[in-house]
């Protein structure tokens, strides 16, 4: 007698049951290096807000010859802020940072009510940290470190330290106001 060919075509129970335990397991081993990505990732880009801001004061202090400082934590942690040097108390003030008493946009578009260059307060995005510090960026595009509120001048480079859930990255910013993320 001849054997007739079976025609029933697909996946019994047991090899369906199979792929999924497969795929879930490779699944599972995956996450942690996607959740380590994602977490560097988010790292990257507040170190990155770090730098641009750094480098934006440096651009800004030459544009406009004008003396201007970032400080960091300012007016909390994860914060930081542009800010123009006005040779007065009001330069090392804890409220320099606050908005409303030192508005962006300023209040006035007059050139010689100062101060005119203050940015705004940016925050650190997904819950980063940055090193207190506070770097002078001259017209002529140096930069000096504040130390106390006492500008001390740069001999080797200054490191700004970010750091999000144990990991850190590094800024740093050099006498000729080179700022280089690490």
């Amino acid at each position: 007698m001849a054997r007739i060919p079976r025609t029933d075509r697909g996946f019994s129970l047991t090899e369906l049951m199979l792929t999924v335990a497969l795929i879930a397991t490779m699944a599972g081993m995956a996450m942690p290096v996607l959740m380590d990505m994602s977490d560097s990732i988010k790292l990257n880009e507040a170190a990155r807000i770090v730098e641009r801001e750094l480098q934006d004061a440096r651009l800004k202090a030459v544009s406009s010859n004008r003396v201007l400082r970032v400080r960091t934590n300012c007016p909390a942690t994860g914060y930081l802020r542009i800010v123009e040097v006005l040779g007065t108390a009001a330069d090392t003030a804890a409220d320099r940072c606050i908005a409303t008493t030192y508005p962006y946009p300023p209040a006035d578009e007059d050139i010689v009510t100062r101060p005119n260059f203050d940015g705004p307060v940016r925050k650190l995005t997904n819950d980063a940290t940055v090193g207190s510090a506070v770097i002078q960026f001259s017209p002529d595009g140096t930069s000096i470190n504040v130390v106390g509120g006492v500008p001390v001048a740069i001999t080797t480079p200054v490191t700004i330290t970010i750091t999000r859930r144990g990991q850190s990255k590094a800024v740093t910013i050099n006498g000729i106001g080179k700022v280089q993320l690490q």
